[in-house]
């Protein structure tokens, strides 16, 4: 069971290794049920979650939990949190947030395998980043921002707010966003390619190999609108 929201980006990065374990373990057993409680007014929809689970390539069955029924009966406590249920309904493994996919999946095995015998499994899947390796060393990202103020209220709250200037230390960055139209940014003050921003979710604005220092400043079309700014942990 996989408890997330579309448009965080803790819950994004996870999705690579579930749709690989599905893949790997799904006919030796392994079923894997979505559960997703919304974080931001505009991901709370059934249709658009049913747009993002299809641009994602969620290929197993997402749970709408608008309000938080589920949640509350698990207690996550955030974005994204992992449980893995055993036959008979005992709780196997659970993790909350993102890392430690080689434990997971080492879970997902043993209780696959029951007395660890009778399979041939691979290598366990390969880190998609380098800050997922097991014991890698990460730099903490900047914070979240909220440019509206909450995970309730968007950016611009006003026709003539226009531009969004910070700084962050990161492995990259992201903006959950509402809205179409074409995102300008500026990094350390050379103009880069526009986004076009066709769907609401969450739209890389930049990724580096390592974490990095930058100054970027961000000017949404009208009817574009920001609720949070994410950045990604990186190696040093």
């Amino acid at each position: 069971m996989h408890f997330f929201d579309f448009a965080q980006l803790n819950s994004v990065r996870t999705l690579p290794y579930l749709r690989k374990w599905q893949e790997r373990y799904g006919e030796a057993g392994l079923a894997t049920v979505g559960v997703h409680s919304p974080r931001f007014p505009f991901t709370q929809g059934y249709d658009v979650v049913a747009e993002a689970a299809e641009r994602l390539a969620i290929r197993w069955p997402v749970i709408v939990d608008r309000e938080f029924s589920i949640w509350r009966l698990y207690e996550p406590h955030g974005w994204p949190a992992l449980f893995l249920w055993g036959r008979g309904g005992a709780l196997r493994w659970y993790h909350l947030g993102e890392g430690d996919y080689s434990s997971t999946e080492e879970a997902i095995r043993a209780e696959l395998s029951g007395s660890g015998n009778g399979h041939d499994w691979p290598p366990l899947v390969e880190p998609v980043r380098p800050s997922d390796a097991p014991n890698a060393k990460v730099i903490p990202p900047t914070e979240e921002v909220f440019p509206g103020g909450s995970t309730e209220d968007p950016w611009p709250r006003a026709a003539s707010e226009r531009t969004l200037e910070l700084e962050y230390r990161a492995g990259g960055a992201y903006a959950a966003t509402d809205g179409d139209g074409e995102l300008e940014i500026q990094l350390d003050g050379e103009r880069l390619e526009p986004i076009r921003v066709t769907h609401p979710g969450l739209q890389e604005l930049m990724s580096h190999d390592r974490t990095e220092r930058h100054a970027v400043l961000l000017e949404p079309s009208p009817g574009l609108l920001i609720y949070s700014l994410q950045f990604a942990a990186g190696v040093p």
